[in-house]
């Protein structure tokens, strides 16, 4: 086994997959420090200080100017109401949510990347690794090989697996050490409140606690590898069922882009809770944002994608295992 998953390493390599993906997560790690630059410079311009409390107050005051609007749908308006109650709770209890520095832009980032952004570089991994053999050829040489079929594919989805942890760490890393260039590499021990959840149109405070930026954010990169590696595990099976590469890829990118729709859109659809792609932001719960529809908790979205994962691996070996290869 460990030959085979050597051997499928050096394939991943000599593809430079791994290599294209690391580059393009630089160059957009690179383009949002810049946008969050710019965004604290004309703040800082438009209420003429540095002092993180007026610029709270003046975000709670554009949000309730916000909810006075009257186009404003039921849903978005919870969203914003919620969001208040935090600001105002952060403000009341004198914690800075937005402490300067990389740890915190590494916060943020990935509570933004996890829904679609992550997903869809491990994507470009995963959907290749079994379609690719087909597409060169090489997939009857390999199954010819005095090797059972599903060692085969086991030693595929273990190199998938190391390639979403090493595509989870270099994201942390080019992360901090990008946007630390820019707003200094202090404040892994700052506070973050954490707790909050919604009951109803209510946020309720009772669970709050504090706990360091640094366990945070590990708590964050934690549920992103295991958002990750569930839709690596889907677009690992579609691999396995669809010989083009291409197509796969884009079953994938609609199933992500739905999600990331439907998220915002699916209310009063309760049965859209059990869709993978609507439970893919983990991370709103440590944030104690409304989820997309009423029942769903973390444990309950955490079931949900284990599920789907589970339910893709053994279709994935049950096919590869029985398919006939002409």
């Amino acid at each position: 086994m460990i030959s085979l998953v050597q051997n499928e390493m050096i394939k991943l390599v000599r593809k430079k997959r791994l290599l294209i993906v690391t580059l393009i997560m630089g160059v957009l790690i690179s383009m949002f420090t810049y946008a969050q630059l710019r965004e604290t410079q004309r703040l800082q311009e438009k209420l003429g200080t540095t002092d993180w409390r007026s610029t709270l107050q003046q975000e709670i005051i554009d949000t309730q100017n916000r909810l006075s609007g009257s186009q404003i749908s039921d849903d978005w308006r919870k969203q914003l109401e919620i969001r208040v109650a935090q600001q105002q709770y952060y403000l009341d209890n004198d914690i800075n949510p937005s402490e300067p520095g990389a740890p915190t832009f590494v916060r943020g980032f990935i509570e933004n990347a996890i829904q679609l952004l992550l997903p869809l570089m491990i994507m470009i991994i995963a959907a290749d690794l079994v379609s690719s053999e087909y597409s060169l050829g090489s997939i009857k040489v390999l199954l010819t090989r005095p090797v059972k079929r599903w060692k085969i594919l086991l030693s595929k989805y273990i190199t998938l697996v190391m390639s979403v942890s090493f595509l989870i760490l270099m994201f942390g890393v080019l992360s901090y050490l990008i946007s630390g260039v820019v707003f200094g590499f202090k404040g892994w021990t700052a506070p973050i409140l954490t707790g909050f959840s919604v009951q109803g149109n209510d946020l309720n405070t009772a669970d709050v606690h504090l706990i360091s930026q640094w366990r945070y954010i590990l708590m964050e990169f934690g549920l992103a590898w295991f958002v990750s590696l569930v839709v690596g595990t889907l677009a690992f099976m579609l691999s396995v069922l669809i010989k083009s590469t291409a197509a796969g890829m884009g079953v994938m990118l609609a199933c992500l882009i739905a999600g990331t729709i439907l998220s915002s859109m699916v209310s009063s659809w309760h049965s859209a809770k059990y869709l993978f792609m609507v439970n893919l932001n983990l991370t709103s719960y440590l944030q104690g944002t409304a989820p997309p529809t009423e029942g769903m908790t973390l444990g309950f979205s955490l079931g949900v994608l284990t599920i789907w994962g589970l339910a893709g691996l053994l279709v994935s070996f049950l096919v590869f295992t029985k398919k006939d290869v002409y």
